[in-house]
């Protein structure tokens, strides 16, 4: 009979399920050409309970851009499987097609850093807040493609880190889905 309330403390102490989680975070800044946009960071992490074998995840974080085809992904080792050319950290790396470090005016290199998380090493780390310093300015504004421009600005170069509030909801939730950036302020 002791058998039954042991059994059921012991599996009382291992319940609980992973927890999925949305993160977002959207802000007003002025893009590489001085105009004033909305910028958005997204991603997405699974925390597993302590008990479990598995360690949490996230995916990369996503930072778009109010009138830009350009989306920079900024991953960490667990995404890369280890370091990744620019380096340790949450990262993304410059192109040297597209990008060009802000303070010597040189084109970035795959193994420069444009935009780098200070906060934290890990995605699955961060809270409520992203500390996000760029470090390279787009090569070109805007692109022909197939006979039309195409907008490639994004968030302007600045040594003092932008500090970004997050949202963190479960990810099925009405509350899960971030604000769209609004296209009204755009040329046609």
């Amino acid at each position: 009979m002791i058998r039954l309330p042991v059994c059921a403390l012991l599996l009382s102490a291992l319940s609980g399920c992973a927890s999925y989680q949305s993160h977002y975070g959207v802000f007003s800044a002025s893009n590489a050409s001085g105009d004033e946009r909305q910028f958005r960071v997204t991603w997405e992490t699974v925390d597993y309970p302590g008990w479990w074998f598995a360690n949490d995840q996230a995916s990369p974080i996503r930072l778009e851009t109010q009138c830009s085809t350009r989306t920079w992904i900024l991953r960490d080792a667990a995404q890369t499987g280890g370091e990744q050319a620019c380096g340790a950290g949450i990262k993304a790396c410059g192109s040297p097609e597209d990008d060009v470090l802000a303070r010597s005016g040189q084109p970035a290199e795959p193994a420069s850093t444009c935009l780098e998380v200070r906060n934290a090493q890990r995605i699955v780390d961060l809270d409520r807040q992203l500390e996000l310093v760029v470090s390279c300015r787009p090569r070109r504004t805007t692109v022909e493609v197939n006979g039309e421009t195409e907008n490639r600005d994004y968030l302007r170069a600045s040594v003092v880190p932008y500090s970004i509030r997050v949202r963190e909801a479960p990810r099925d939730s009405l509350s899960a889905r971030p604000p769209e950036l609004d296209d009204h302020v755009c040329g046609d």
